[in-house]
């Protein structure tokens, strides 16, 4: 499992490595007209509007997590390497609203379990598996600049599908709740969170019901030459767990550049988060993340409604 997460840093390394030299033939913070996304902006600005999650552009940003996660006392950590494609694609409503799907569909999810030994001495052991993960989806609706300035807000239904291909990767059920985005965007910093709730509905009846929520903060500060630097880390708890098991909280840096690979502006990020709370077993405590995000041509120009 060592190996494999190596590698997937490695893989995606090499791919920042390669973006990041096609693009410095270029002036690294230039305004003149570049055709599709990101067409006359700076490098910073476009930094800036990647970071908003309430921003109209167009992107397509996969993620690569490899955690360190606690197994059984006694027995050594374990790697849970996972890879998530994170599009997002802002639809313009009327002139005034938009309206922001995010879906997260895991590529692929390779995690330790534990499994019960018969024995004897009957015991647990720690399995690894590989698959699919549930995607999930939030659809949000929020009021542009013209109504809110520079305050960022949005509300709207989040789901979890249960697309996984594996017990382990996946909880088995239909889940539902609300989404809150709420922040500000300054000229130099953005501070802001979006958070989901989402409780179990429907699904596979042998699989206990969840209840679950994910608060994402959002600090970053920009700098010319569109590099950033901010919090990264999600929040979790899982409000069926036993008291002292429910929350996941992460410490972490993240260091961003946006870069143009040929004339599409792209977007490669690392971070590090170490978790000083965390389930006693089987949770995550520490991770390395690593962030590729294209702007791609917005496909829907216009507003839906007139």
């Amino acid at each position: 499992m060592r190996k494999r997460a190596s590698a997937s840093v490695l893989f995606w390394l090499v791919i920042a490595c390669s973006v990041s030299t096609r693009g410095a033939a270029a002036d690294p913070d230039a305004t003149g007209p570049a055709a599709g996304a990101g067409n006359g902006e700076s490098l910073t600005e476009l930094n800036k509007k990647l970071t908003n999650p309430a921003s109209d552009f167009w992107s397509i940003s996969f993620q690569q997590n490899n955690f360190r996660v606690s197994t059984f006392p006694g027995q050594a950590d374990r790697w849970n390497s996972n890879l998530n494609f994170q599009p997002m694609l802002p639809v313009a409503l009327t002139r005034d609203w938009n309206l922001i799907p995010r879906p997260v569909i895991p590529l692929f999810d390779s995690r330790p379990y534990p499994e019960a030994v018969a024995g004897p001495p009957p015991g647990m052991e720690v399995l690894k598996t590989t698959g699919l993960g549930d995607m999930a989806l939030s659809v949000v609706l929020s009021p542009n600049r013209s109504l809110c300035g520079n305050w960022l807000i949005g509300v709207g239904p989040t789901f979890v599908f249960p697309t996984a291909t594996s017990v382990h990767t996946g909880a088995g059920k239909w889940q539902a709740g609300p989404a809150v985005l709420f922040g500000y965007l300054s000229k130099r910093w953005i501070l802001a969170s979006f958070t989901q709730n989402w409780t179990s509905f429907a699904g596979n009846g042998s699989r206990p019901d969840t209840n679950s929520m994910n608060l994402q903060p959002i600090a970053a500060w920009f700098f010319p030459h569109g590099w950033s630097v901010g919090y990264s880390g999600n929040i979790l708890a899982n409000w069926q767990a036993e008291p002292g098991q429910v929350w996941t909280v992460p410490l972490g840096i993240g260091i961003g550049k946006v870069v143009r690979a040929g004339r599409m502006p792209v977007k490669i990020s690392l971070a590090g988060q170490w978790m000083p709370i965390h389930p006693d077993e089987f949770g995550q405590k520490w991770n390395i993340q690593f962030y590729f995000t294209p702007i791609i041509p917005k496909l829907v120009k216009h507003p839906l409604l007139n």
